[in-house]
């Protein structure tokens, strides 16, 4: 695969992912399918949204921040016409933006499900909003049976695990392809695309029928040249 092709690919694939990126984060805000809680918080109630939530890595990292590189990437890519090396070399840049972005994604992600969700849980003498899992000796995560733990919303453990988990995935595969995009793009830049042979191949079979009627046309002018008696 010629490093026109790979960056189309690459491009075509990160558009999902930033859009999946940015929908999981959104969703975080709504525990529980409903809106009451990020109203609630906004209105001063303390704190009922998972802090890595609003740290917006879904939406900024692991979304604009590739899927404006994933744009140049694919537009690079398509283009043909002389390897294109400059729209090559932009796309390192481009892709290490991407790679910064993911990361960011990633590490919010990781710091997410190693915290657990903001929920309200049972505290004497009331019930506390707070993050319970957080000085757990054991990670919670190897321990479901301690979820129940979390009283409000509800299945919020889950639903957080759910979707921080697929922002790990997708800020993960973000961060390879905006990684291998890197070297590829450092071999168009050096080597163009490809694109540029096909166009160079192309031309030669078009040139040569008119080469061979340039031919033929020259045989027999000469001919009509030699013999008077054929003018």
């Amino acid at each position: 695969m010629c490093t026109g092709k790979c960056a189309r690919f690459i491009g075509v694939v990160l558009y999902p992912l930033a859009l999946i990126s940015i929908i999981c984060n959104i969703m975080l805000f709504f525990p529980d399918w409903e809106t009451k809680y990020a109203k609630e918080e906004r209105e001063g109630a303390g704190p009922r949204i998972t802090e890595q939530a609003k740290y917006m890595s879904g939406v900024i990292g692991g979304g604009v921040m590739v899927l404006i590189p994933a744009i140049h990437i694919h537009l690079t890519g398509k283009q043909g016409c002389c390897g294109n090396r400059c729209g090559m070399f932009l796309s390192i840049a481009f892709a290490a933006v991407g790679v910064v972005g993911a990361l960011y994604s990633f590490s919010v992600s990781v710091v997410g499900l190693v915290n657990g969700p903001t929920c309200m849980y049972e505290r004497l003498p009331l019930p506390l909003w707070g993050t319970p899992f957080t000085n757990l000796s054991e990670s919670y995560l190897k321990n479901p049976e301690i979820w129940d733990l979390c009283l409000e919303p509800k299945n919020v453990v889950e639903f957080n695990v759910g979707l921080f988990s697929t922002l790990l995935v997708a800020a993960s595969l973000e961060l390879i392809l905006c990684a291998f995009q890197m070297v590829n793009g450092l071999f168009g830049c050096i080597c163009g695309t490809c694109n540029n042979g096909k166009v160079r191949r192309h031309d030669v079979r078009a040139t040569i029928p008119a080469l061979a009627q340039l031919s033929i046309n020259k045989e027999n002018s000469w001919r009509v040249g030699s013999h008077p008696s054929l003018q």
